[in-house]
C-alpha cells in the first residue's frame, strides 16, 4: 500500500498542497480527480521524488519511501517525456537499463507491450514521427516495461482514441489484478468512472473527498431520486424539502431534504396517475465531484 501522508508543500508565499492525505491499495485501480491547478501534478511529484515536501511523508506498507525505492514506481508524466529522434524499440529499452533491467529482459518485455499496445509495427520508427496518441503509448509502454511495483501516471488517457483507450484500461487492469497499487489522474471522468476501484478528489491543494467507489455513491447519493410518471411532473417544483435536479415533461431527478419529502412526491405523484419508476439515484462521478468541490 501506498500512503501520501499529511502533505503540505508551497511555491514561495503560495501554498498549494494542504495537509493531504490519501491511500493507494495494493491491486487496486485509484483515480484522482481535480480541476487544473487543484494540485494533483504536485501531489505525483512529490510521491516520485521529484518535488519535496515541506512537511509529511508518502509511506509504502508503513515505512518512508527512499530515493532507492523510486526505481521501482512506475511514472508516466502528464507532458511528453520521450527522446523524439530515438526509435521507439530503442527508446523503451534504453528506459528499462536504467532501471536496472537486464539486456534481455528489457528486449523481451518492450516486445511484450509494443505487441499489447499495438505499436509493434512502429518498433522502428522514430518517436517524433509517431502520431501523438500513439507517442501517448509509447509513454505508457516506458513507464510500464521495468515491471514496476508501483505506477503513478499523470492523464495516461490523454489523446487516446476510443480504441487505444480500451486497450489501455486493459494493461493497467492487468497491472492492478497482480497486486500493483495504480494511481493515476485523468480529467475524462467516465473513463474514471469505468476502471476505478477507489476514487480520489482534490481541490485547491486539499483532499475533498476519498474512499471506494460504492462508498462514495453512497455517501452521496442517498438524497438524488428519480421520478418517471405518466402524467407531467412540473408540480413537483411546489412540494416542500425538495429542490430539482433535473425536469422534463414526465421524468424529474430531485434532491430531498428528508425521507419525508420524497415520500410526499410519490403520493402525489400516485394521487395523478401511475408511477413508472420512483428511486433513489446513484450518482455518477461526475455529479459526484460537483458536489464535494462546492
Amino acid at each position: 500500500m501506498l500512503l501520501v501522508d499529511h502533505i503540505n508543500r508551497s511555491f514561495g508565499t503560495k501554498q498549494v498542497l494542504h495537509d493531504v492525505t490519501f491511500s493507494v491499495d495494493s491491486g487496486r485501480m485509484t483515480g484522482f480527480v481535480g480541476a487544473n491547478g487543484s494540485g494533483k501534478t504536485t501531489t505525483m511529484r512529490i510521491i516520485l521524488g521529484v518535488l519535496s515536501a515541506d512537511s509529511g511523508s508518502v509511506l509504502r506498507d508503513g515505512k518512508p519511501v527512499e530515493t532507492a525505492d523510486h526505481r521501482r514506481f512506475g511514472y508516466m508524466p502528464e507532458e511528453r517525456g520521450l527522446y523524439p529522434k530515438m526509435k521507439v524499440a530503442e527508446q523503451i529499452i534504453y528506459l528499462a537499463r536504467l532501471h536496472g533491467v537486464g539486456p534481455s529482459v528489457a528486449q523481451r518485455n518492450t516486445a511484450t507491450l509494443l505487441e499489447r499496445l499495438g505499436l509493434a509495427d512502429r518498433a522502428d520508427t522514430p518517436v517524433e514521427s509517431l502520431s501523438l496518441g500513439n507517442q501517448q503509448r509509447a509513454q505508457i509502454a516506458a513507464a510500464l516495461v521495468h515491471d514496476p511495483e508501483i505506477l503513478v501516471l499523470d492523464e495516461p488517457f490523454s489523446g487516446l482514441d476510443p480504441i487505444a483507450v480500451e486497450t489501455v484500461q486493459g494493461v493497467l487492469t492487468e497491472r492492478a489484478a497482480s497486486g500493483v497499487p495504480v494511481l493515476f489522474s485523468s480529467h475524462q471522468l467516465d473513463i474514471v468512472e469505468r476502471l476505478c476501484d477507489d476514487l480520489v478528489v482534490i481541490a485547491d491543494g486539499s483532499i475533498r473527498a476519498s474512499g471506494s467507489r460504492e462508498d462514495l455513491r453512497a455517501q452521496y447519493g442517498n438524497s438524488l431520486y428519480e421520478l418517471v410518471a405518466a402524467a407531467d411532473v412540473s408540480w413537483i417544483r411546489d412540494v416542500k424539502g425538495v429542490t430539482i435536479q433535473s425536469l422534463s415533461g414526465h421524468s424529474a431527478v430531485f434532491k430531498a431534504e428528508n425521507p419525508d419529502a420524497a415520500q410526499r412526491v410519490l403520493r402525489a405523484a400516485l394521487e395523478r396517475g401511475p408511477v413508472m419508476r420512483f428511486a433513489l439515484q446513484e450518482p455518477s462521478l461526475a455529479q459526484i465531484f460537483q458536489e464535494v468541490i462546492q
